[in-house]
C-alpha cells in the first residue's frame, strides 16, 4: 500500500499558521505595534484604509534590521529574543519580528523597508503569498516601515468571514488602546482613511488615559497602588458613580502586556460589592507587575490569556489593594466617629468671656386689680383698650339675641342643586368594579383569558416588540415626539464615542432626541422623546454605542434597525417589576395591535397560549 503521510509544502504551513495568528486587521496591527515596541521606538505610526483591509502600515524610528536580518524575518520559526527553551519562561518582550511575519506573509501583499542608524542606507523588501518578489537596497529614514496590503488576498474563504468596516475599525481601535496604555512613554499616532483619529503624545500613565478617553476621564480616576515581594500594582479604577453598563473600560496589563482573566476581573468586581448599581461594571486601568517565571503566556496563540502560578494570591493582593484604595480615598462609605467640626465655637468668639443672661420682672403688675394699674399698663392688660373703656365682657352683650334673630333670614333662600337623575334601561350596577381580565405572575409573566383557553406573555420581550415597532414607525415617517428638557443635559464620551452619535444623530432626531451641541468629548441634549426619563439618556446612548460597535451592518435601513432594536431594549420593562391592572391590560392591546406579535426584535417568543384541553389534560 502506498503511503499517504505527506509533509505540507512551505505556503501552506504558513497559511494555516496564519488562521491562528491572524483572524482580522485587528490582528495585524497587535503584531506590527508590538514589533515595534521591541525595536525601542519612541515615535510610531499607524497608518489604516478601509479597517486595515485595503492597507495596514506601521512606521517606527527604532533600531531597524540589517539586510540579512530583513530577509530572515519572513522565515517561520525564526526569532532573536529566544536561545533555547528555558528562555520561554522568561519573556519580558511582546512579539519578536519573525514570530508573526511569517503568517502575514502568506495572506497579504508585504512591504518592508528598514534602516539601521550607523547604516548609510537601508533596505526594501516585498513579498507576496510568502514569495519573494523583490529585495534591493534603497534611501529610507531610520527605523522601519511595514505595509501589509490586500489582506486575505488568497483565501477569499477567509476575508468573506470579515464584519462590516465599523466593526473591524472597532477591533483595531481596541488593539490600538491596548497597546498605547501599556506604554504611555511612546509618542503614537493613528490615521484611518486619511484623517487623523489620535495623536498621543508620551507622559505618564494618567495622561495617557485621559488622551484617549477624553478630558472628563481624570475626574473619576481613584489612583491604586501596592507593592509586594509577589506582586506589584499600579494604576487607576473609576469611581463608582461612573460604572458603565459595557466592559469597554477593563483593561489588565502584566507585564506590560495586555491579557483577559475573568478570575482577576472577579477580583475587581468583588472589591466594588455593594458601591455599584445592578447591572453596571466599573472601570479600570491595572497594570501587574510579577516574576516572568511565574506566569506562561504562550497558551494561547494571540497572548491574550495567561497563566499564573499562583492565582489565589493574586487574587487576595488585587481586592485589597482596590478595596484599599476606595477606603483611603472616601469612595467607599466608613463608619466615622470623629466630631464635626462645623459644630466648633468660631474662632473670634472662642476666647470671650460667657455672658449670663437677665431676667426683669415687673413685682407691681397685677392683671386682677384694675384700680392699681396706670392707663398705659391698663392698655396693656387689656390689649390696647384705654382705661375709660368698658370691660371686655361688654362686648359679647346681646350678641346671642341678635343672631337668633337673623338666622331664619340668612338661610331662607338658600337652594341645594341637586345632580338629574335619568333612567337606564340596564340593569348595571355602578359600584360593583369592572371583572380583573389579566393577572401578573412573579413580576414577569402576564396572564389573560382568551376564547379558547389563556394567553401568557413575557412582559419584557412584549414591550420590546411594541417600542421597537414604535421607534421604527418614528424613524420611517420622521414623526418622532419630543418633550424639552428645563436644562440641558450634557454627556461625556470618548472622541469615538461622539463619532458614532454623530453618525446616528439624524435617525436619533425623528424619534426625538434634541442635539443643541457636539463637541470633542461633550454632547448637549435638549429635548428626549416622551417614553424616555430623563435619569435613563446616558445608560441608552452607552448601550446603543455598544451595540453600534459590535453589530453595525452596512446599509442604513439595517442601521435604522439595530438602532431601533438597541433603544428598544434599553427602555422595555424589565423582569421584576410590577405593573398595575391597567397596565397589564394596555401591554397586551398593544402588542396584539403590532405587525408581528408573536416575536420579540431579537426572534424570540413574546407569548404562549393554552387552549383549554390541553389543561383538562393536566389534571388526568
Amino acid at each position: 500500500m502506498a503511503d499517504i503521510i505527506q509533509l505540507l509544502p512551505d505556503h501552506v504551513a504558513n497559511q494555516i499558521a496564519a488562521g491562528e495568528v491572524v483572524q482580522r486587521p485587528a490582528s495585524v496591527v497587535k503584531e506590527l505595534l508590538e514589533n515595534a515596541i521591541d525595536a525601542n521606538a519612541t515615535q510610531i505610526k499607524l497608518i489604516i484604509k478601509d479597517a486595515g483591509k485595503t492597507l495596514v502600515q506601521v512606521i517606527d524610528n527604532g533600531k531597524g534590521m540589517s539586510a540579512t536580518d530583513a530577509r530572515l524575518s519572513f522565515e517561520r520559526h525564526a526569532t532573536s529574543k529566544i536561545r533555547s527553551a528555558e528562555d520561554l519562561f522568561q519573556i519580558n518582550t511582546k512579539g519578536f519580528r519573525g514570530e508573526a511575519l511569517a503568517s502575514i506573509a502568506a495572506i497579504a501583499h508585504v512591504e518592508l523597508k528598514t534602516k539601521q542608524e550607523l547604516d548609510d542606507i537601508g533596505h526594501t523588501i516585498e513579498i507576496e503569498g510568502s514569495e519573494v518578489v523583490s529585495q534591493d537596497v534603497a534611501v529610507v529614514p531610520n527605523g522601519t516601515s511595514i505595509c501589509v496590503k490586500n489582506l486575505f488576498f488568497n483565501i477569499p474563504a477567509r476575508r468573506n468571514f470579515l464584519k462590516s468596516n465599523n466593526v473591524e475599525l472597532r477591533h483595531v481601535i481596541d488593539e490600538f488602546h491596548r497597546v498605547a496604555l501599556a506604554h504611555p512613554d511612546i509618542n503614537f499616532m493613528f490615521y484611518n482613511n486619511g484623517s487623523e483619529n489620535f495623536n498621543l503624545p508620551s507622559g505618564n500613565y494618567r495622561q495617557r488615559i485621559v488622551n484617549i478617553f477624553g478630558n472628563r476621564t481624570n475626574e473619576k480616576l481613584v489612583p491604586v497602588e501596592e507593592d509586594t515581594e509577589v506582586l506589584k500594582i499600579s494604576g487607576f479604577v473609576g469611581k463608582p458613580e461612573y460604572a458603565k453598563k459595557t466592559r469597554n473600560e477593563q483593561y489588565f496589563f502584566v507585564n506590560n502586556r495586555f491579557v483577559k482573566s475573568a478570575y482577576l476581573n472577579h477580583a475587581i468586581s468583588s472589591a466594588f460589592d455593594g458601591l455599584l448599581k445592578p447591572g453596571t461594571h466599573p472601570s479600570y486601568f491595572l497594570k501587574l507587575s510579577v516574576n516572568p517565571e511565574t506566569i506562561d503566556i504562550n497558551i494561547h496563540p494571540t497572548k491574550t490569556e495567561i497563566k499564573f502560578d499562583d492565582e489565589h494570591t493574586l487574587y487576595a493582593l488585587l481586592r485589597s489593594a482596590v478595596k484599599h484604595s476606595l477606603g483611603q480615598f472616601n469612595i467607599a462609605p466608613v463608619l466615622d466617629f470623629d466630631r464635626d467640626s462645623s459644630l466648633d465655637t468660631p474662632y473670634d468668639y472662642s476666647k470671650k468671656p460667657t455672658i449670663t443672661p437677665t431676667i426683669e420682672v415687673d413685682k407691681t403688675f397685677n392683671p386682677f386689680k384694675e384700680e392699681a394699674l396706670s392707663g398705659v399698663r391698663v392698655a396693656a392688660a387689656r390689649g390696647g383698650a384705654s382705661k375709660d373703656s368698658p370691660s371686655w365682657e361688654s362686648l359679647y352683650v346681646g350678641l346671642e339675641s341678635k343672631s337668633n334673630e337673623h338666622e331664619d333670614d340668612d338661610f331662607k333662600g338658600v337652594e341645594f342643586e341637586s345632580e338629574e337623575t335619568t333612567e337606564t334601561i340596564f340593569t348595571e350596577d355602578n359600584e360593583v368594579e369592572k371583572i380583573q381580565t389579566t393577572y401578573q405572575i412573579h413580576n414577569k409573566y402576564i396572564v389573560s383569558t382568551i376564547k379558547s383557553g389563556i394567553l401568557v406573555l413575557d412582559q419584557h420581550r412584549a414591550h420590546q416588540r411594541i417600542l421597537y415597532e414604535d421607534f421604527l414607525r418614528n424613524m420611517t415617517i420622521k414623526e418622532g415626539v419630543s418633550q424639552q428638557l428645563l436644562f440641558p443635559l450634557q454627556l461625556h464620551f470618548s472622541s469615538h464615542e461622539v463619532h458614532i452619535i454623530e453618525n446616528l444623530m439624524e435617525d436619533l432626531t425623528h424619534i426625538g432626541f434634541i442635539f443643541s451641541n457636539i463637541d470633542e468629548d461633550l454632547v448637549e441634549i435638549t429635548g428626549v422623546p416622551v417614553s424616555v426619563p430623563e435619569s435613563e439618556v446616558s445608560i441608552i446612548l452607552e448601550q446603543l454605542i455598544s451595540d453600534v460597535e459590535n453589530e453595525v451592518p452596512e446599509s442604513n435601513f439595517s442601521a435604522t434597525d439595530l438602532l431601533a432594536k438597541s433603544l428598544a431594549k434599553s427602555l422595555a420593562i424589565r423582569t421584576g417589576q410590577s405593573l398595575q391592572r391597567e397596565e397589564q391590560e394596555h401591554l397586551v392591546n398593544k402588542l396584539f395591535a403590532c405587525k408581528e406579535p408573536s416575536v420579540s426584535p431579537t426572534n424570540r417568543t413574546t407569548f404562549i397560549t393554552m387552549s383549554v384541553e390541553e389543561l383538562d389534560k393536566k389534571f388526568i
